[in-house]
């Protein structure tokens, strides 16, 4: 839990922003792969992984939210 703690937010924030939703056209990857998870299409093993890849940085955001709000000071 430290490094999550000790991770900037800035950083946290920059990496959801570009690699969490690059490549930015046609639609941004990690919708496309949410909407291929909805749908019941993400099958390939490559599409898993592009999802994981792309979904890390907002579950990281995620977490380091959730960790600031319940952390006791």
């Amino acid at each position: 839990m430290k490094l999550l703690d000790d991770l900037p937010w800035s950083l946290a924030i920059l990496l959801a922003l570009s690699l969490g939703l690059a490549p930015f056209v046609p639609e941004p990857h990690i919708w496309e792969k949410l909407k291929m998870l909805a749908a019941g299409t993400l099958s390939e093993a490559v599409d898993i992984f592009d999802l994981a890849m792309h979904g890390l940085p907002w579950l990281l955001v995620i977490a380091k939210g959730v960790r600031s709000v319940t952390r006791k000071v």
